[in-house]
């Protein structure tokens, strides 16, 4: 299987090129392309208009990344839907599709589990298994428009996995997500969510895309953040504050600072502080987001009033602020919790 070419991830150039190599014209690739990005095909034998002859050839040196549904889990509060994928290799990912009154926004994983470690993700507790490839990225969203019936209008690469821990996959899902043959989804829809590798997130800023750039922060110094995420322990707050710095200065786009509310660990009055003094005068908007409890986990979240009250002091010091609506708390909403109940069972 894994010899085979992933033919979904491939660009509309490089997939001309290879059908050119096959002795192809040029225009069988535009159609192909179209049946994979724009039709979003399961099987080959679905491109009507390719002869028999390119579709037994296509079958027997491509691999058409198709996912298949696990589990569905659909929520009575809001409708979030959550989905339990299997991969071609059997391994697990999930997604969750949430609607809200600005259009559909889909939630995606980058990777099989993840290696961060952070102390409040069900994502982390089996490790990294390995990288989404770029297609399995697509495919997500793709299986969901597909089952729906409604489109995709943003992206957010935030579900299991680090995303800059897989980089080149990553860059090569937007630059396909985004391409006009596709589904066109406008770079400034796609947030692309990190714990605050340094050197990729400079390096994403030199690619100079109009996405957004999320930093999973959750605490204002690295003490506490290293009590809560490991990668805290290489890389401390003031050189990611420089690549952040870096970022804004390069692309000109704002930054957003993810940052979980856990009761009595990072939500004091001189978190607020130091929080304040750290963000003051940049380019950027902090999401708060009062933490999903996970059973693996002793984290528990503060009550709405202790959530308002941080918001609150933040913005007298000018910050702007927003409270992540929780979607999908009836349904293992939170990253890492379905496919981990699924494993478990």
């Amino acid at each position: 299987m894994e010899d085979k070419i992933d033919i979904k991830s491939l660009t509309l150039s490089e997939l001309t090129q290879f059908l050119e190599d096959m002795g192809q014209k040029k225009f069988r690739a535009k159609q192909l392309y179209s049946w994979m990005h724009e039709h979003l095909i399961e099987d080959f034998d679905q491109a009507t208009n390719l002869p028999k002859s390119l579709i037994e050839e296509l079958k027997e040196k491509c691999r058409l990344t198709a996912l298949v549904v696990r589990q569905e889990q659909i929520s009575k509060i809001d409708d979030t839907r959550k989905y339990l994928f299997e991969l071609y290799d059997r391994n697990m990912i999930e997604s969750v599709l949430m609607r809200y009154h600005h259009g559909n926004s889909v939630c995606i994983s980058s990777q099989v589990g993840c290696r961060m470690g952070c102390k409040f993700c069900a994502s982390t507790l089996d490790g990294c298994v390995r990288n989404l490839t770029a297609s399995e990225m697509l495919d997500q969203i793709y299986r969901i428009q597909k089952m729906t019936g409604e489109r995709v209008d943003n992206v957010v690469i935030m579900g299991s996995g680090e995303p800059m821990d897989n980089y080149d996959n990553v860059i090569r899902f937007i630059k396909l997500l985004n391409s006009e043959e596709g589904l066109n989804i406008s770079q400034r829809n796609i947030t692309v969510s990190t714990c605050g590798l340094v050197e990729k997130i400079k390096e994403l800023a030199d690619e100079k895309l109009q996405i957004t750039l999320a930093i999973s922060l959750h605490a204002p110094n690295d003490e506490l953040r290293a009590s809560m995420m490991p990668i805290a322990n290489k890389y401390s707050i003031d050189e990611i504050m420089e690549a952040v710095r870096y970022y804004i200065d390069v692309t000109t786009r704002r930054v957003s600072f993810e940052y979980s509310l856990v009761d009595g660990v990072n939500d004091s009055d001189d978190c607020v502080k130091q929080l304040a003094k750290l963000l003051t005068g940049l380019n950027c908007h902090i999401n708060l987001i009062p933490v999903n409890p996970v059973r693996e986990r002793q984290f528990v979240r503060p009550d709405m009033k202790k959530v308002y009250s941080f918001k609150n002091k933040l913005e007298k010091y000018g910050l702007n602020v927003t409270i992540r609506r929780e979607m999908g708390s009836d349904i293992d909403g939170a990253c890492g919790q379905l496919r981990k109940k699924y494993m478990d069972e």
